[in-house]
């Protein structure tokens, strides 16, 4: 394992300085040092929490060392990890029928109102270690109902059985309800998981769920909720793609008494739509009076031009590919909250303790779906070390600063081949810059505060990993800002009066 100097963790296996070609991203000169983008006043959005999933490396880290396990949840959700502010539960529906056999979570359920709570202890230790580590925002997804439930009496490929509804419906409140008492509070819970897709093929847990049956699942949830864990609310409802879900929310979300058990509309979007589409949530959202939520997307198979497939990249590209995504969902679609797909994976490629170089390079037999990877032949080979991509850095630049409760604000005349998001929180200021260009740049801030004075900078590039370096200089309300190439800068400012917020 590797340790970085200024970064803020210590020995862990890093990802390689390799630089891939930019095709697609702004290769601009540097920016004239007179150019100066504007903050607004205005207030966009107020962001909710930034996370990951824990599915399914957590049915192989059950088998991991009691040590290895605390420091990926320190990883995860610790101070001197990247601090998650979400965590989504799998709430497994006993893989009945799943060929992959770690994504075929256990269930807690025996049969109907009876429960063995001592199953799927790898997702339960780490929903625990979650609530320890008092992560805001811990949500419950489901995949598939268990299979007592489904029509094909699997846990994919089918749909949950005519007048199972209510039963589904207790079951899910029977879950939250539990832990509730063991001090693990579910705040949020999703009912259906990518509703259109049968997952047929049965690699991974999953269910149909037709238009017209999701306003009913939502009632039903709804409303055993509200009697029995009033704090839990419901998201939904996780569509695939941006297309459908556009189309399909106002189907069922605007059926008698469904809109008021919503707390948040959710999409993935495995689609990587494009400006246009994602500029259609927000009118979408505001039309029921809901924030919009991305809650899952991974697995680009090229970085410098994202489609879904199959490549392995744990360099600054993918790192930069990271942040455009947050940054556009962020700011393009209004969205409230991000979420990765999953934290950790397995799926490299190849076996860093037979060939160790590959951790460090790009493969096109891997996926780009975990923040964190392990050997995929850990139990042969004893392997139980931590390899950590220029991704789970760069979701870090977001997920340690722009906590729970920052509002957003626009930001205008942001020269090309930069992004810039703008986040407010009690009298602090934050800008998380990523220079998507193969030159470096500088730009001039202006911040919509007098006696702003910076506080923290941090940086993920080719070398850096969420290091701490220079502040930027500060004269009035505008802040100077020296930009490396092919990286992303988390500043922190404060406002005279105010003291460091702690994280």
């Amino acid at each position: 394992m590797i340790s970085r100097p200024g970064s803020w963790f210590g020995p862990m296996a890093a990802a390689s300085a390799l630089v891939l070609g930019a095709t697609g991203i702004a290769d601009g000169a540097a920016t004239d040092l007179q150019s100066v983008a504007e903050v607004s006043s205005t207030s966009a959005q107020t962001i909710q929490n930034i996370g990951a999933s824990g599915a399914w490396w957590v049915n192989d880290l059950a088998r991991f060392s009691p040590a290895a396990r605390q420091r990926v949840a320190e990883l995860l959700f610790g101070p001197n990890g990247i601090q998650l502010s979400a965590y989504r539960y799998n709430i497994g529906g006993g893989g009945v029928g799943v060929a992959a056999g770690d994504r075929a979570p256990q269930s807690l359920m025996i049969s109907p109102g009876r429960y063995d709570w001592s199953r799927d202890s790898g997702g339960t230790t780490f929903l625990r270690y979650a609530a320890q580590y008092g992560v805001p925002d811990i949500v419950g997804f489901v995949n598939s109902a268990p299979a007592a439930w489904t029509s094909n009496g699997k846990s994919c490929g089918g749909s949950l059985k005519p007048g199972s509804t209510q039963a589904y419906a207790t079951y899910l409140a029977d879950i939250v309800t539990h832990f509730a008492a063991e001090g693990v509070s579910i705040d949020h819970l999703s009912p259906m998981n990518e509703p259109r897709v049968s997952f047929s093929a049965c690699t991974q847990e999953g269910m149909l769920v037709p238009v017209g049956q999701r306003d009913d699942i939502v009632r039903a949830v709804g409303q055993v909720l509200a009697s029995r864990s009033p704090s839990t609310r419901i998201i939904a409802d996780e569509s695939d793609h941006v297309d459908k879900f556009l189309s399909e929310v106002p189907q069922w979300i605007g059926q008698p008494s469904t809109s008021r058990y919503v707390a948040a509309l959710a999409h993935h979007t495995y689609d990587f739509p494009d400006d246009a589409t994602l500029a259609k949530i927000p009118a979408l959202a505001k039309r029921y009076g809901k924030t919009s939520w991305a809650t899952e997307v991974c697995c680009w198979s090229n970085s410098t031009t994202p489609a879904y497939g199959a490549q392995y990249d744990p360099t600054i590209t993918g790192g930069l590919a990271m942040a455009s995504i947050m940054y556009r969902d962020f700011t393009v679609a209004n969205d409230s909250a991000f979420h990765w797909w999953t934290a950790l994976s397995k799926v490299i490629g190849c076996s860093p303790r037979s060939s160790p170089a590959c951790a460090t390079t790009i493969n096109d037999k891997g996926y780009n779906d975990g923040l964190i990877y392990y050997d995929p032949d850990y139990a042969s080979n004893g392997n139980q070390n931590l390899y950590l991509t220029k991704r789970f850095y760069a979701l870090g630049q977001y997920s340690k600063f722009v906590r729970p409760g920052s509002v957003r604000h626009p930001v205008t005349g942001v020269p090309n081949g930069l992004q810039i998001m703008a986040t407010s929180s009690g009298g602090t200021w934050t800008l998380v810059v990523t220079n998507l260009s193969k030159s470096a740049q500088s730009v001039s801030v202006r911040l919509p505060s007098s006696g702003i004075s910076a506080s923290g900078a941090y940086r993920t590039s080719a070398s850096e990993n969420l290091a701490t370096v220079g502040l930027p200089s500060v004269s009035a309300d505008v802040t100077s800002l020296s930009l490396p190439a092919q990286s992303i800068s988390t500043y922190v400012f404060r406002t005279a009066g105010t003291t460091q917020p702690q994280r």
